[in-house]
């Protein structure tokens, strides 16, 4: 079996995550890390916080707390809301731990040591109000490219344009609101990205497959107006990854700190370390060096359509740069924008509906269907009250949750609660297996191509079989007549349960860890031939019948969470 690694992006530490941030990165990450384990391959799945730069220091002010304390008090909340969707990291890692510092040091040390870093001085938005230069996140203003009225001084999230702070129409501070800012000398590192164009461009004309999304970006920033620019990577902050050259000064970067997306995509790495430190792994060099086995890993990056740049070039300067054997992106899978009912999620704005939000209302499965089952794969998809009731209702209560109560509830009533013996199995049941077979090798194409919605109507499809079979038998009916056929028909749709738990356990984990249980199934290995697996569970195997699998969403529940919903958290 190969060898996968897995990385989401790592989610900034300032607050709670909203849905859009979850179907963006970390939920089909951890679909994709749950099928290929299901699959025998062995997966190493990794995330992080990402806590330094501009959004921790205004989180944390904002909550009157020191920047350290906040973003530990955030790891923790974030690890919790991760572990309530159950989202399988094999470690959690921080982009502040002292691994990252390290390797984000070595890194820099490297690069310069190639000639890959430059020291510029430039001048930067001061803001007299505050007293203090203001990095790019700490300024907003009007998008020259798009007109977006939100725009920080980096990037642009409307349009994606990379941004200087003096690009933007009406700056302001975003700390004081204060529109008092001068231009003042000072002076930072920057990334020599320009002469390593033409390998970054050689690099991602090798790469096999990856979505139209992902190059399309990559290739703009290549080619837009003078091509791949030199990066900052370094900020007038106090919170970050200090300055150094390895474990030496760097002169005149005193009381500086490296960029958050110089640090941040080192983390993966750093993550790795600190799996191996934490007792989890063995060794973290043969996921990640090229020269200790990495060579023969895949390596396979989740993220929304804003982080690609960083990922398609920025990172990968660093990694080429360096001039070591780190092993290098195969395939990066990202994602357009969730939108909200009619506008866009925001995190620093408070709109739409936040993880913990999301699980104090319905289980975590609820929100793993409907949100992997309309991932915004090929264009924006949006979010609406009716529309997550009317799949949660239809999908999940109506076709498969409806279906394992109709089939236990009938056998404990006719026969007992036990598989039922007797009966023929038929050319109707052939006809099932074999349309079972094809949509479950369908299901199986899409998960390891990464189509998600894809495999999320496959998979539908294949409970809707079942269903459409025991409409079309009627064992209510056949018992009738005929109690050894109807035995037979229960003792496939039993079996049939089975295989649906452990064929839909990527998506919805807890409710296939519960059919798995009523079932009395401990563990159960991914089926290859269906006719085998529709017969795993034998006569006169016990069973329990389950508790309500899925309940439906009532239009009064829709229609107050809509009106709580409607404005912005506070």
């Amino acid at each position: 079996m190969a060898r996968h690694l897995i990385t989401s992006a790592i989610p900034y530490i300032n607050g709670v995550k909203h849905l859009g941030n979850l179907v963006g990165s970390q939920l089909p990450a951890d679909l994709y890390a749950r099928y290929l384990r299901s699959r025998g391959h062995e997966v190493l799945f990794l995330c992080a916080t990402d806590e330094h730069g501009t959004p921790a220091e205004l989180a944390a002010a904002k909550a009157g707390k020191p920047v350290a304390e906040y973003c530990a008090e955030m790891w923790q909340v974030q690890s919790d809301l991760a572990e309530g969707f159950r989202l399988s990291f094999d470690h959690f890692g921080r982009s502040s731990s002292p691994q990252n510092h390290r390797l984000t040091q070595h890194f820099a040390k490297v690069l310069d040591d190639n000639g890959l870093i430059r020291e510029v001085s430039e001048t930067q938005m001061y803001s007299h109000a505050d007293g203090r230069f203001l990095p790019d996140r700490y300024i907003e203003g009007t998008c020259p490219n798009c007109g977006f009225e939100s725009a920080r001084g980096d990037q642009c999230d409307n349009c994606t344009k990379q941004l200087d702070p003096v690009d933007l129409i009406n700056p302001h501070s975003t700390i004081s609101g204060s529109t008092d800012l001068e231009m003042r000398e000072t002076k930072h590192l920057y990334l020599r990205q320009s002469a390593m164009k033409d390998q970054i461009e050689q690099w991602i004309d090798t790469r096999e497959g990856w979505p139209v999304l992902t190059t399309s970006i990559a290739k703009k920033w290549l080619t837009d107006g003078d091509g791949l620019q030199d990066r900052g990577i370094t900020r007038d902050l106090d919170w970050g990854v200090p300055v150094q050259k390895g474990d030496d000064p760097w002169p005149g970067m005193e009381g500086k700190v490296f960029y958050v997306w110089f640090d941040a995509p080192i983390e993966y790495i750093a993550c790795a370390q600190e799996w191996v430190d934490a007792g989890k792994g063995d060794s973290w060099e043969r996921w990640w060096r090229t020269d200790k086995g990495a060579q023969d890993v895949r390596y396979t990056q989740f993220m929304g359509k804003d982080n690609v740049p960083f990922h398609t070039l920025s990172f990968p300067v660093t990694i080429l740069g360096s001039g070591e054997p780190w092993k290098l992106v195969d395939y990066i899978k990202s994602f357009n924008y969730l939108n909200y009912d009619g506008g866009q999620f925001s995190t620093s704005r408070g709109r739409g509906v936040f993880m913990d939000q999301a699980l104090e209302i319905l289980p975590a499965d609820y929100w793993r269907w409907w949100l992997l089952s309309h991932a915004p794969e090929n264009s924006d998809s949006e979010f609406t009250w009716e529309n997550f009731q009317t799949s949660v209702n239809k999908d999940l209560a109506d076709v498969l949750g409806n279906f394992a109560s109709r089939v236990t509830k009938f056998c404990r009533s006719k026969f007992s609660e036990a598989v039922p013996e007797g009966g023929t199995p038929g050319a109707r049941e052939d006809q099932l297996i074999a349309d079972l077979t094809a949509k479950v090798r369908e299901y199986e194409e899409h998960m390891e191509a990464i189509e998600i919605r894809k495999a999320a109507a496959a998979l539908r499809a294949a409970w809707v079989l079942g269903n459409e079979y025991l409409q079309e038998v009627a064992p209510w009916s056949t018992i009738k007549t005929d109690p050894e056929q109807a035995a037979m028909q229960i003792r496939l749709g039993l079996n049939l349960i089975r295989l649906y738990a452990v064929i839909s356990a990527p998506f919805i984990p807890d409710a296939s860890a519960e059919l798995l249980t009523a079932m009395h199934v401990q563990g159960a290995d991914w089926p290859g031939n269906l006719s085998e697996a529709l017969t795993a569970l034998p006569p006169g195997h016990a069973f329990t019948v389950p508790e309500v699998t899925f309940r439906k969403i009532t239009d009064a529940e829709r229609e107050d969470w809509q009106e709580r919903f409607k404005g912005v958290r506070t």
